[in-house]
């Protein structure tokens, strides 16, 4: 009910990523996908086969979905079977996206923002980030036709008010923008970072409303 707006959905993490975000939530999937249990497509298609006329759709996250070899093919037979797919994703790779966009096989996208673009590297954990690659994605997520969403895990170490008016403007025009409140885990890559409270969190939404439609909080 949480990762797909609206519908009834399975969430399929597909292992591996290109970014290392030190509060990622996910360390082991990121970076030891070798050692998670692996359920292949075969049972995969099975498991949403029994489920026709329950799930409405499927979540498609991670990691980065977009690493991960055979994508479109999975996300085809996905859809063959008539669910809706939504995709999580970095937008590092503007290129698939923007193919898996032109093949109509996205029903909702989910794209995290990091940051203001010059703490984007920073942020993600990486270094000679190339920015026009996240502005290439988040322009072809607003042209897509798709449902869609932009969102980002706020952090006190690396969100302040100056960051998030410098993300509205990127995502200028947008319909849906949603701030989500950091949560430690056991499965943060580097423990330790703070979260805002929702005075705090309310506070840097307003520096986002000029830009788009809807501004909203999660995990307050």
């Amino acid at each position: 009910m949480l990762d797909y707006p609206g519908r009834v959905a399975a969430s399929v993490f597909l292992g591996g990523c290109n970014f290392r975000c030190p509060f990622c939530q996910n360390g082991d999937l990121v970076l030891r996908p070798e050692s998670q249990p692996v359920i292949g497509m075969p049972e995969v298609l099975g498991f949403l086969e029994k489920r026709k006329g329950i799930l409405a759709g499927v979540c498609i996250t991670g990691g980065e979905p977009a690493v991960s070899e055979g994508l479109a093919d999975f996300i085809k037979a996905i859809k063959d079977m008539g669910f809706a797919v939504k995709l999580d994703t970095n937008g590092y790779e503007p290129e698939i996206l923007g193919r898996l966009v032109e093949d109509g096989l996205l029903d909702y996208i989910a794209m995290d923002i990091k940051n203001s673009m010059e703490r984007y590297g920073e942020t993600a954990g990486i270094t000679h980030l190339d920015a026009g690659r996240i502005r290439e994605s988040i322009r072809i997520i607003l042209g897509s036709g798709a449902e869609y969403e932009f969102r980002t895990t706020i952090v006190k170490e690396f969100h302040g008010e100056a960051e998030l008016d410098a993300i509205g403007k990127e995502i200028r025009g947008a319909e849906k923008y949603f701030l989500q409140n950091y949560q430690e885990s056991a499965g943060v890559i580097a423990p330790g970072f703070h979260a805002y409270g929702r005075e705090g969190l309310e506070r840097l939404a307003e520096c986002v409303r000029p830009y788009v439609e809807s501004v909203q909080l999660r995990n307050c």
